[in-house]
């Protein structure tokens, strides 16, 4: 169903981010604030209308039965040529709540591999934005 929705680079970098966002199932006004300033600072707000294609995402999300299959795809579209840029603005959406569960980091590994990242970097990529979100709340080094 999401390929008959989703059909442009910047649409799948959309429904990218609110996969990242929902895998936990939950959307919080702060995760909301965290994806829109992203989507302006790429440029991707004039692009596309953010509440039409959360409301597009939220009508194929339940279909979704490959996790991995859907986002192979939506890397297919985007077609990036910054993939770690890539990785980490997904896993900043991933940790933008308190905690990163078992999905989350099910989506994360399947973005790496559809992203062709080996293990080791994905980790080291996981872990210094972890930390610069950990400096941003405690304010220490």
């Amino acid at each position: 169903m999401y390929t008959n929705i989703v059909s442009t680079q910047d649409q799948a970098l959309c429904h990218l981010f609110f996969h990242c966002c929902l895998e936990d199932e939950k959307f919080s006004e702060a995760e909301m604030d965290d994806l829109s300033g992203k989507l302006v600072t790429l440029g991707l707000q004039p692009k596309v209308h953010i509440k039409n294609e959360l409301v597009s995402y939220r009508s194929y999300r339940s279909t979704i039965t490959d996790e991995k299959a859907y986002i192979d795809y939506l890397v297919g579209v985007i077609k990036p040529v910054n993939e770690l840029a890539l990785y980490s603005y997904c896993m900043e959406l991933c940790i933008s709540d308190p905690s990163l569960d078992a999905r989350e980091q099910s989506f994360l590994d399947n973005l790496a591999g559809a992203l062709e990242i080996e293990p080791g970097i994905a980790q080291m990529i996981e872990k210094l934005i972890a930390q610069r979100r950990a400096v941003e709340i405690q304010k220490i080094f």
